[in-house]
């Protein structure tokens, strides 16, 4: 209890510190001797370092610059996941009051025989809007949402349009087709959502727009992922960061990869894969918007982490990063902000509680993983089959199990 107390007045982020080290077994001197070896420049004292590392344990000195990216360095993570800066909540609002325009005026606007820029803004701020809405509005909205401003931004490629303008709209056009394209996956729609993230490539290329060729490569990992071909994973992630090598569609990539790796069994890719995309992240700019579905936040590092601690049975790290991304997506009213990625933390925790004998507990968390409203079926299905398959070996003959196992079968898709 005392513990629990103490983290509730440390910061966050002190907090943090002590799960990770304790996650890994280290002491604090551990600790200290495992950032030395991180540093590419001289450090202190290890009883300075050590002096240093209990402050910022108890919260009451906060690290500099220099010690924050070593520290995230030292625990496998990005700076900005573990020391996360203050962001105001309503931005999602003000991008979307940004157009000046209410969607009236902006369709009154393509009526007219010439495009102006100031439209072509109110678009691409309203691609973003709808971007933005991917992890709360339920599926089918937001798929016919997007396929009627689809239609919409196409149909201006009959107007009169100077090259400029052309490629921005074959962008525009490109980035909302992979917002169609993620969410007919999540409905279970294969068969319709390949053919339209091909469109999003097709438009991505004529554009000579990389981020968007990028994210489609990532779609196309992301897709097999879900379907076992881990091998057109690899694939499909080396494609993807060949053509979008320093952007954020590549931090996904590597992710993916690392995914792929850690179901084939490769530890050593895994880590290989985890690293290559915890440096690129590293090194981009804080995100805008980490609402948007194709920026990779900070945040999302530990999803990934998560995922591939959870398939390797590092359980205490497993049961860590969900944690963190649980607090992560939550907002301090108790608001889930990224209800699809809680849904798999719940998973992971699950599958920890079986692996330690608690039926209970591994039970009640993979029920309240298929609880959300807003859910992607392939990754969820996916990570619950392996709670399902370890329930199934470990305890066959529970009523609990035998009724969680129909509940996910009524989910499955036949």
């Amino acid at each position: 209890m005392a513990d629990v107390a103490a983290d509730l007045d440390r910061p966050a982020w002190a907090s943090r510190l002590r799960a990770e080290r304790t996650a890994r077994g280290w002491s604090q001197g551990e600790a200290v001797r495992a950032m030395r070896a991180h540093a590419s420049e001289q450090l202190p004292a290890d009883s300075t370092l050590l002096r240093n590392w209990k402050r910022w344990e108890a919260g009451s000195s906060e690290p500099d610059g220099f010690y924050r990216s070593l520290i995230a360095k030292t625990f496998g993570t990005v700076t900005a996941a573990f020391f996360p800066p203050t962001v105001r909540h309503d931005a999602d609002a003000e991008l979307i009051a940004g157009t000046g325009m209410e969607t009236v005026e902006i369709l009154a606007r393509l009526r007219t025989s010439d495009v102006s820029n100031a439209t072509l803004e109110a678009l691409r701020i309203t691609a973003d809007r709808l971007c933005s809405e991917y992890p709360y509005m339920s599926s089918e909205q937001l798929r016919v949402e997007g396929r009627a401003w689809l239609r919409r931004i196409t149909a201006l490629m009959d107007r009169r349009l100077t090259l400029a303008q052309h490629q921005e709209v074959l962008s525009l056009a490109g980035w909302v087709a992979l917002l169609v394209g993620c969410v007919e996956y999540d409905m279970g729609l294969r068969r319709i959502a390949e053919g339209t993230r091909k469109a999003a490539l097709t438009l991505g290329e004529e554009a000579g727009n990389t981020a968007v060729s990028g994210w489609a490569y990532e779609m196309r990992a992301w897709y097999a992922l879900t379907q076992g071909d881990y091998r057109g994973v690899i694939a499909a992630a080396e494609t993807g960061e060949s053509i979008a090598a320093s952007s954020s569609a590549a931090v996904q990539l590597a992710a993916q990869r690392a995914k792929a790796w850690a179901r084939l069994g490769d530890r050593r890719q895994v880590e290989m894969a985890l690293d290559k995309g915890r440096a690129l992240l590293d090194s981009l700019p804080y995100p805008e918007n980490t609402d948007h579905h194709f920026v990779v936040d900070p945040a999302k590092f530990d999803f990934y982490a998560m995922d591939c601690y959870r398939l390797a049975g590092e359980d205490r790290l497993a049961e860590m990063y969900a944690g963190q991304v649980i607090r992560s997506s939550t907002d301090p009213d108790g608001t889930e902000r990224k209800p699809m990625r809680i849904a798999e933390a719940r998973v992971t925790l699950g599958v920890v509680a079986a692996r330690s004998g608690d039926l209970e507990l591994a039970v009640a968390e993979g029920r309240r993983a298929l609880e959300g409203d807003r859910k992607s079926l392939p990754s969820l299905l996916m990570c619950s089959r392996e709670l399902a398959t370890l329930l199934r070996e470990r305890y066959p003959n529970e009523p609990e199990v035998l009724s969680y196992l129909d509940e996910l079968r009524t989910l499955s898709p036949s």
